[in-house]
């Protein structure tokens, strides 16, 4: 297994909490460093303490990818990892970092709305910062073998001394959201790419919330959703044959984690109609006859938040 993850619910006492999944490659050990130490490296980040969390997430990126350069157990690890990470403040706030091919979205009344952007090397910024650095872009990958453009580690691909880390082939540089938590807000989602390639955001969200209506708890659903990804044929290879993490965090806004289960069945189950048949149709699902049974092994992490939060793993 090449990912990690890690569910901080209350960062040292700051009533800041910290989600976050790595999807390694190349090997564990860039992802299993990562999921152990960057929430630490975002508390530590003298930011944080002045709120400007933005920066304190950038400098967690960066500053863990440096580390790992400059330490003689690393410098010559050939394996990487994505890191897409939520950081929930006091404020009502949520900042996603993302760097890599691994993906969040907010279910906002039922809707999906993504907090990140993938991020590939057949993309125009992408690839324009690939070929700057002296790379190249073939196949739909960066110098013809890694299938993303911005990660942590892949030190192969961060050896032009004459740029910053920013400007490198691959660089561990995120993209930062910030969104306002509202009422509407349901739960958030944390996913490698595993999960995206066989489901869209907006079946992901579709799916969770009909099995809330039916009284699942999350940590069930993030097993049925890896069920669902499961390809049947795994040494086949294709898709439903990746490394799969996935991460539901509940939106409580003030509610105890029980009354968010009932709002959120309720929600669910107001959202359906009933056909000319009498038949029970939802109105905001996408078709699910195009899914593939998908993943081989599995990680699950689901959490329930607010400024206090209660969270479960297995």
């Amino acid at each position: 297994m090449e990912d990690a993850h890690a569910a901080v619910l209350n960062l040292d006492d700051t009533e800041t909490s910290f989600f976050g999944v790595y999807d390694g490659h190349g090997g564990s050990t860039i992802a299993q460093y990562t999921g152990k130490t960057l929430h630490h490296k975002v508390r530590e980040n003298p930011h944080f303490d002045q709120k400007e969390y933005r920066k304190a997430l950038k400098g967690a990126f960066m500053s863990i990818d440096q580390d790992l350069r400059n330490d003689d157990n690393f410098t010559y690890d050939p394996s990487g990892c994505t890191a897409v990470t939520a950081l929930v403040t006091p404020e009502k706030k949520i900042y996603v970092a993302n760097a890599g091919d691994s993906r969040s979205i907010i279910s906002v009344k039922g809707k999906a709305v993504p907090l990140s952007e993938d991020h590939k090397p057949g993309d125009q910024l992408e690839s324009q910062r690939i070929i700057a650095a002296g790379g190249f872009v073939k196949f739909g990958r960066v110098n013809g073998n890694l299938a993303l453009s911005r990660a942590i580690g892949d030190f192969e691909f961060k050896k032009n001394a004459s740029l910053p880390a920013e400007k490198q082939i691959v660089t561990c540089d995120p993209d930062i959201v910030e969104h306002r938590i509202t009422e509407n807000d349901e739960f958030l989602v944390l996913a490698c790419d595993g999960i995206w390639d066989c489901m869209t955001n907006q079946l992901v969200v579709d799916f969770i919330r009909e099995e809330l209506a039916r009284k699942m708890s999350l940590e069930d659903i993030c097993e049925l959703i890896m069920d669902l990804c499961l390809a049947p044929e795994s040494d086949l290879g294709g898709v439903g044959c990746d490394n799969m993490s996935i991460m539901i965090v509940g939106i409580l806004n003030g509610k105890t984690e029980q009354e968010w289960y009932d709002w959120m069945a309720s929600r669910a189950l107001a959202s359906k109609k009933t056909d000319a048949l009498g038949n029970t149709i939802s109105s905001d699902t996408e078709d699910k006859t195009n899914i593939s049974a998908a993943m081989n092994e599995t990680e699950v992490t689901e959490a329930s938040i607010e400024n206090k939060l209660q969270a479960k793993s297995s």
